[in-house]
């Protein structure tokens, strides 16, 4: 009886391992393992996750790196980490809370005087936060459009000069599928409106979502005529510390367990179409598109170009883009 429940176990397992080998093989790796050296890349949140994974695979590569990172100790624990395993690559960590306009204004200001060049920046870093928190940034702003969206856009809008000085240069946003869950409703922008549906996982975060693609398709098409490629990227769903604000019971941990086995991807799996937009050659007559699994995303929702021109203006109303760019 034991000897037939360890052929069924093992059977079982067998499957599962096989499944997801074939899932894996569907998820792209960038396979670009060119030298980076000279080449400098801003990754924000890079001190967990997909951008810790991303850091590390630009330090294989020779790459400068500057860590934009909330938490500086954690972003020194990564650092040590990295060159246990390489030497490659310059590693600049430095504190930036997208949750503050003040502290991007001057992590942009002290980026642009150390570096006279930048070349790639990857808008990483998100948030994720029960509705149930109420949670604002320090400016007040709904939490998942103030970090995943609208700190993104400052930040970006702060350091195109020298993107544009740089070129060849890119700016790679990290999206999500669950875009296509999101609306951009300019009168509930901040969450003012009471979420009535419970259909949808979270409308505050695929509302970020759904903006950071918006505000791609706007910043390529201001960046046509200066070399300055913009890629928006599903990194696919992948094991991060990005729902640890969320409780779950056992059970759900027990529901959840065969998706992951099947669905889940590593941290470096999901880094992987981020990275390939990052450095790959051959995108550079591309921009404006949505990427994932490595490869163009057709994405099932339409975007108004309308949209996305009045959500910039909004934006620059509400961080006061122009002005502080002077």
């Amino acid at each position: 009886m034991i000897s037939s429940w360890c052929y069924f176990v093992v059977s079982v397992a067998l499957l599962i391992g096989f499944l997801r080998k074939c899932r894996e093989c569907t998820w792209g790796r960038c396979k670009n393992t060119s030298s980076l050296e000279g080449r400098v890349f801003i990754v924000t949140g890079a001190n967990s996750g997909i951008g810790k994974e991303t850091v590390k695979e630009l330090a294989k590569r020779k790459a400068t790196v500057v860590m934009a990172c909330r938490n500086m100790q954690n972003a020194k624990n990564v650092i040590s980490e990295i060159r246990h395993q390489t030497p490659n690559g310059e590693l600049f960590p430095m504190e930036l809370d997208l949750a503050s306009l003040s502290s991007i204004r001057e992590f942009a200001a002290q980026v642009l005087k150390i570096f006279p060049e930048i070349h790639v920046l990857i808008n990483n870093a998100g948030v994720y936060r029960p509705l149930r928190d109420h949670a604002f940034t320090e400016d007040g702003f709904e939490i998942h459009f103030g970090v995943n969206y609208l700190g993104h856009f400052l930040l970006t809008n702060l350091l195109i000069e020298r993107l544009k000085e740089s070129a060849p240069s890119r700016v790679v946003i990290i999206t999500s599928k669950l875009l296509e869950s999101g609306v951009i409703d300019f009168s509930n922008l901040n969450g003012e409106k009471r979420i009535t549906t419970k259909r949808r996982m979270n409308p505050g975060y695929c509302n970020s979502k759904l903006a950071n693609v918006y505000f791609g398709i706007e910043l390529a098409k201001r960046m046509k005529d200066y070399n300055v490629n913009v890629y928006m990227v599903c990194p696919g769903f992948a094991y991060t510390g990005l729902f640890r604000n969320v409780k779950r019971s056992r059970f759900h941990y027990i529901l959840f367990l065969p998706i992951a086995l099947l669905f889940l991807r590593t941290a470096n799996q999901g880094a992987q179409t981020g990275l390939h937009c990052a450095i790959e050659p051959s995108l550079a007559d591309e921009s404006g598109h949505i990427y994932r699994n490595c490869e163009l995303y057709k994405c099932d929702k339409e975007f108004d170009p309308e949209v996305a021109l009045q959500l910039w203006e909004v934006s620059e109303k509400l961080t006061a883009a122009k002005e502080t760019a002077k």
